[in-house]
């Protein structure tokens, strides 16, 4: 049996060429890695000895001649090939172990030219990578150091490796070189924000528990290239898998926590906030976000952005909680949450404070709909006030309503009082009813209408989701404005004597 080896990650590669030669396979390798075969005591044919060319152009060339490839892909059940082998004097591969030289990694790099992020991809790994997947009826393929320990295993207990396993093997690789062209296209591409052929790789992360219902498979994959992705850097300290639901709620709560610097916590459930506070401590803006819907963040996402403390981990602890999601926790607060056996207690170590993804994917029948990140929301010197006077703490809560609008399902109606949500309404096919809704809510849970402020996510078409505003004694509005009948919309609010702003740029969220 024999084995041909050429990687670039030297991960694992001591212990598996060390099994290999235990188990009587021949080792052929290229350049660095035949040499640090040999500095393990193995015996190794160099590849220029087997092709009896020496590489050239500084290494570019190696490995491109029929003495490899032809060993590589010849069908051992086909006389001709059979034939052309014993013709030429070609030993076949039985294996092929490679792994690609770092693009991405290199190409990511601050300060990289274009030249030498150019010399990190890789021509010859690719080749042998794909052929002997395409041959994998014949010969195992093996790109990932995971599996060097799977597949020795196997080749101890059975003397070679079944169909299915280099059919596995050959999936893996092709993967492989997918996403690897994937990123090296992307990068060619990134000058223009829409290519004609978008190519987006996927690396999965971690299986979860179930999808978005229980009788459906899933699995969180994080797009390879992002600056960052949902779970980088997050450790589960406790509790049960998170699941499909579980990770779409949390992107969302992440996503509008990133709004605010201040003490945050957003409470998310079924992909919408249903409480959001900001307070002079991480505890004041639980509180906050709690009371604007005790009954809704039953069984929510929790997320704060300061550390959860002895006195927050114990109101915490009191709480039916399905994901809590914190950049840390003090020891007694860690102590009493974990009394709770289902909350999936989380701790972000990431640093930076992310924008986000840079482009947003909506997948639809055949397709997937592409677009730019929603822009941040802009402060109140590019707004517009168009009828009424406002003091600095309307302008305050105008300014954080608008940040958690921004983040509610459309048509969105959020409701707000001394920086906390007081009354939500999301997702509505009318913005009167999402108007209606959030009065209802902020009453049922004894908020104070009077003085709170409004924001919409888009215009209001018409007067009247307004005026059910101004009878519940909201004090102030935001909307983006740019409805024909917005002066009959400001005449409204003007004459109840009521302060409306626009700012000019529309927040759906779909």
């Amino acid at each position: 049996m024999r084995a041909l080896i050429s990687v670039y990650d030297k991960t694992g590669i001591d212990d598996f060429a060390r099994g290999l030669a235990g188990l009587g396979w021949e080792l052929v390798a290229s350049g660095g890695t035949a040499k640090h075969l040999e500095g393990l005591g193995l015996t190794v044919e160099h590849v220029e000895s087997l092709t009896e060319f020496p590489e050239m152009l500084g290494g570019r060339v190696k490995t491109l001649h029929p003495r490899i490839h032809a060993g590589i892909l010849a069908r051992r059940d086909r006389d001709d090939d059979v034939a052309t082998l014993e013709q030429h004097e070609i030993a076949p591969f039985d294996l092929v172990c490679i792994n690609l030289y770092p693009f991405e990694q290199v190409a990511a790099q601050r300060g990289v030219t274009e030249a030498e992020a150019v010399e990190m991809i890789d021509i010859g790994g690719p080749s042998m990578l794909r052929g002997a997947a395409k041959n994998f009826a014949h010969v195992a393929p093996v790109c990932r150091p995971e599996r060097y320990a799977f597949v020795l295993d196997e080749l101890r207990a059975n003397g070679g490796l079944s169909l299915e396993t280099r059919r596995e093997l050959a999936a893996e690789a092709f993967a492989t070189t997918a996403a690897y062209e994937a990123a090296i296209a992307s990068w060619f591409s990134d000058r223009e924000p829409f290519p004609d052929t978008l190519v987006v790789a996927l690396d999965k992360v971690l299986d979860v528990s179930y999808g978005e219902n229980p009788h459906q498979r899933a699995a969180y994959y994080s797009e390879r290239g992002a600056r960052t992705h949902l779970l980088a850097r997050v450790e589960q300290l406790h509790g049960k898998d998170l699941s499909f639901n579980n990770l779409n709620d949390l992107a969302g709560a992440r996503a509008l926590l990133r709004e605010f610097a201040l003490p945050a916590c957003v409470i998310v459930k079924h992909a919408n906030p249903c409480g959001v506070g900001v307070g002079a401590t991480v505890e004041e803006a639980y509180d906050k976000a709690l009371a604007s819907d005790p009954t809704s963040a039953y069984g929510g996402i929790v997320v704060v952005n300061r550390e959860v403390d002895d006195a927050l981990g114990a109101k915490l602890a009191e709480q039916f909680v399905e994901v809590l999601f914190s950049p840390g926790y003090s020891e007694a607060a860690l102590a009493a949450l974990q009394q709770r056996q289902n909350v999936r207690i989380l701790v972000d170590h990431e640093q930076r404070r992310s924008s986000g993804d840079t482009r947003t994917y909506k997948r639809v029948a055949g397709g997937m709909l592409v677009q730019d990140p929603d822009a941040e929301v802009e402060e109140r010197d590019g707004w517009e006030l168009v009828t009424g006077t406002l003091d600095e703490q309307q302008w305050g809560d105008l300014v954080f309503a608008m940040r958690v609008c921004k983040h509610v399902a459309s048509n969105a109606i959020v409701l707000a009082k001394d920086l906390a949500t007081i009354g939500i309404g999301a997702g509505q096919m009318s913005r009167v009813d999402s108007v209606r809704i959030a009065v209802d809510k902020a009453r049922e849970f004894g908020h104070d209408v009077h003085g709170s402020v409004l924001a919409s996510d888009a215009f209001f078409p018409f007067a009247d989701g307004p005026q059910l505003a101004l009878d519940a004694g909201v004090a102030a509005i935001v909307q983006p404005g740019g409805s024909r009948r917005d002066q009959e919309v400001v005449d409204a609010i003007g004459a109840a004597g009521v302060a409306m702003v626009f700012t000019g740029r529309r927040h759906f969220r779909h």
